[in-house]
């Protein structure tokens, strides 16, 4: 994939996601007594957070950064900077429009005003750091560490931290969705007078060993995701380190939101350090396999902590971390970083597949740096 057909696809992604933090919860349609475009013309708001400013200024730079990056070689840089930043002013101004038929959102002419200006800012910054030669740079080096397919992995990898922070059965243990899946099923029975028989009887119950497995593998998966893509064993030594500070430091932050700073370690059990430990066990074994064999096994480590995850129930403190971490700040974000943590494993499960069915291109060396 090319550097910006990499970033394009990033600022679709990006585009996405303001969308959905934007009008979420997509509920309660109406039809306004007012013109949807009259916050427009109305006064400047009085109510507003020192949050909500740096929220809606900030949100917008990515965008703008992407957009810019995306364009910068397809016309004038001036030319291209302009075009960022109209498509984010329009964005903006689609998403205070669209809000006005949402009871649950306010739309606003200062949030434009932001969005505008946090746009225009990321365009700045693109069009900065190409001139200090930093781009350049940046794309050198990452073709000297990574193989031509590491775009996909780079972002899978970035978004991995933030699917840690929603609340799980096991630490690093993503992806369990059964349970919620089947109370969704069991609610719809019930509520047609259908209530099926003890569907949960065969489910495994939590053990030590399962919750060992489960953690090696949670921490092994984005590890063996960036083994297929950097080229020696110990750039891959220092990727597994990275992955399991990065993944500590995303859990104590969630673990943090959700019982104070007091109990920040409230994670760390004698079992999770034991399955912390395989997974060193398993990442150095690992450092030589060549591209192909660090995807099997990528895939085959995803499938099974899947089966060990949703063939058991959650934990009895889940739910009260659940519902504790849904009343916070953080999930203001609506509720992202809840898929983030039921896809995730599922969108790196298909992305390896799909490079085990290209034929796994390109190999990773071994035995040296």
């Amino acid at each position: 994939m090319r550097p910006r057909s990499f970033a394009w696809w990033l600022a679709l992604a990006f585009i996405g996601l303001i969308l959905y933090a934007s009008l979420y919860p997509f509920v309660g349609w109406r039809l306004p007594a007012e013109p949807w475009w009259g916050f427009l013309t109305a006064p400047l708001s009085r109510y507003w957070t020192a949050f909500d400013v740096v929220s809606n200024l900030l949100g917008y730079v990515p965008l703008g950064f992407l957009l810019m990056l995306a364009g910068r070689h397809a016309a004038r840089v001036w030319v291209v900077g302009l075009a960022a930043w109209a498509l984010g002013v329009l964005l903006s101004l689609t998403v205070e429009s669209v809000q006005v038929f949402l009871p649950m959102r306010v739309p606003s002419n200062l949030d434009l005003l932001l969005n505008s200006a946090g746009t225009l800012w990321g365009v700045g910054l693109a069009w900065w750091l190409d001139r200090l030669g930093w781009l350049r740079r940046w794309t050198r080096l990452r073709g000297r560490l990574f193989t031509g397919q590491a775009s996909g992995s780079l972002v899978l990898l970035a978004l991995w931290p933030a699917a840690l922070l929603y609340p799980s059965s096991v630490p690093f243990g993503l992806g369990q969705v059964a349970e919620r899946l089947l109370d969704a099923v069991l609610m719809g029975s019930e509520a047609v007078g259908m209530v099926p028989a003890n569907v949960y009887a065969e489910w495994v119950p939590w053990n030590e060993w399962t919750q060992r497995v489960c953690v090696a593998l949670g921490v092994l998966a984005p590890a063996l995701l960036m083994y297929a893509e950097l080229r020696t064993w110990g750039q891959r030594l220092l990727c597994l380190l990275v992955v399991m500070l990065a993944g500590g430091l995303a859990i104590t932050l969630s673990a943090a939101l959700t019982y104070g700073p007091v109990h920040a370690g409230s994670w760390i059990s004698p079992a999770v350090l034991q399955g912390l430990g395989w997974a060193v066990v398993g990442g150095v074994a690992c450092l030589t396999l060549p591209r192909r064999a660090a995807l099997a096994a990528l895939v085959i480590g995803l499938l099974t902590s899947l089966v060990l995850l949703n063939r058991s129930r959650g934990l009895p403190y889940l739910a009260e971390s659940v519902g504790i971490w849904e009343q916070g700040r953080f999930i203001r974000f609506y509720g992202l970083s809840q898929w983030l943590g039921w896809l995730w494993p599922y969108g790196v499960l298909g992305f390896g597949l799909q490079a085990l069915l290209r034929g796994g291109r390109g190999r990773a060396e071994g035995g040296g740096d």
